[in-house]
């Protein structure tokens, strides 16, 4: 077999659904984080202050985290597509109003929109669960996250180039203008998704009654733990604790990096484009990893790359913040094949949706509160104790992954 027949056979499974879903994502990941590079600045901008960017964080999660139960539940009953697409054009449309945002007030009313449309994530990361075949699971996911990292590497430069001509408040609005475009373009894409879940219900039949639906989902996503491994549970458990330590500093890593280690602007651009690249660079040889080597040992390594990037970020130079988001890259380039594989692995596909839907529930209330506590504790306190207290939670999930996250002896479909 030559290398061109290995390299087709290696990826036959990219077709259907989920070459739907990648270009999709590349049209989304080209320009979703243009206007978010500087969106702390932004804040800052229309009058906000650290501690406003926490309340944004939390409405932001808050808001996600509401809908998750029913949006799991709606995906497990009555199928993933029609969420899906229904609700890419809802999260498109969202970015005018932060685009034309006269204050800080109404980015709060923006992202309490936006977050409400994200219902269809748990149908979004089923549908991809669903498309992928269970031995590819590692190399599948790390093309998904290869992919969508090639295409975001565009994103920083244009953020930089739009602050070098416009400035950081006139050039994020027109970065939401363009990420308004973009998503638009993937949400008619997603029209041509094909339902996965074969005994769908008929959504017409009760759709009229969605609120009431509400206690019935929580439930029913609550009992799916009874019939899930303890090593998912965990796995679960570190998810939550290491979400809550990435936004304790994610909000603030460029207002410290600016204001106390006197970054350039523009240089900013330039470390999150070596960030995103040295995850391109890594991707498929960590998914490779993922699949040859088990789950478990890969989240091991990842957990110990992510260690020492916050205490290196307080205290770098130009050197050590290039090192951090090296050490950083590849840590995030282990974590996400190796996480989504194991999950799908421990998870039948009946109960994916409400699986999801239960732990995002949970990590974006979380979420929500660790904003919200950052930008307490930048503001209030000093500026690196929400980095010190994201080493901190790192630590306990790297004990947590050896003490109790264990291999499945059998992986579903």
């Amino acid at each position: 077999m030559n290398l061109i027949s290995k390299i087709g056979h290696e990826f036959s499974f990219l077709r259907g659904n989920l070459l739907v879903l990648i270009v999709s994502w590349v049209l989304m990941d080209l320009v979703s984080t243009v206007p978010y590079t500087y969106f702390s600045l932004y804040i800052e901008g229309l009058g906000g202050t650290p501690a406003i960017v926490g309340v944004i964080n939390f409405v932001s999660f808050i808001a996600m985290a509401s809908v998750q139960f029913l949006g799991g539940y709606l995906a497990d009953i009555y199928g993933r597509r029609w969420l899906i697409v229904s609700m890419t054009f809802g999260v498109a449309l969202s970015n005018l109003i932060f685009a034309f945002a006269p204050s800080w007030q109404f980015v709060i009313f923006a992202t309490l929109i936006q977050n409400l449309c994200l219902i269809y994530q748990p149908a979004l990361s089923a549908i991809t669960a669903d498309s992928i075949p269970t031995k590819k699971r590692g190399i599948g996911f790390s093309t998904i996250m290869l992919i969508s990292n090639i295409a975001s590497l565009a994103s920083p430069p244009i953020a930089g180039i739009l602050f070098l001509h416009y400035g950081f408040l006139e050039g994020t609005r027109i970065g939401f203008l363009i990420v308004t475009a973009f998503f638009l373009a993937a949400a008619v894409l997603r029209l041509r998704l094909k339902e996965t879940l074969k005994k769908a219900e008929s959504r017409e039949r009760k759709f009229k009654d969605l609120l009431k639906s509400y206690p019935h989902a929580v439930k029913e996503s609550l009992v799916v733990w009874k019939f899930l491994p303890r090593s998912m549970f965990f796995l679960f458990i570190t998810n939550t604790i290491g979400s809550f330590a990435y936004i304790l500093i994610n909000p603030y890593m460029v207002l410290y990096a600016t204001d106390i280690l006197k970054v350039g602007g523009f240089q900013w651009a330039i470390l999150l484009t070596w960030f995103t690249a040295v995850m391109v660079l890594t991707a498929l040889p960590a998914g490779k990893l993922v699949d040859k080597y088990g789950r478990t040992k890969c989240l091991l390594i990842s957990w110990l790359l992510y260690l020492p990037f916050p205490l290196l970020f307080i205290n770098g130079n130009i050197q050590l913040l290039y090192l951090s988001f090296l050490l950083w890259g590849i840590s995030n380039a282990l974590f996400t094949p190796a996480y989504s594989a194991m999950e799908a692995d421990l998870v039948p596909r009946e109960l994916r949706g409400k699986e999801v839907g239960c732990s995002q529930f949970v990590i974006y209330i979380f979420m929500a509160l660790g904003g919200l506590l950052g930008g307490f504790l930048y503001e209030h306190f000093s500026p690196s104790m929400p980095f010190l207290m994201s080493f901190s939670l790192a630590s306990i999930c790297l004990i947590i992954q050896i003490l109790f996250i264990r291999e499945p002896e059998k992986r579903y479909q």
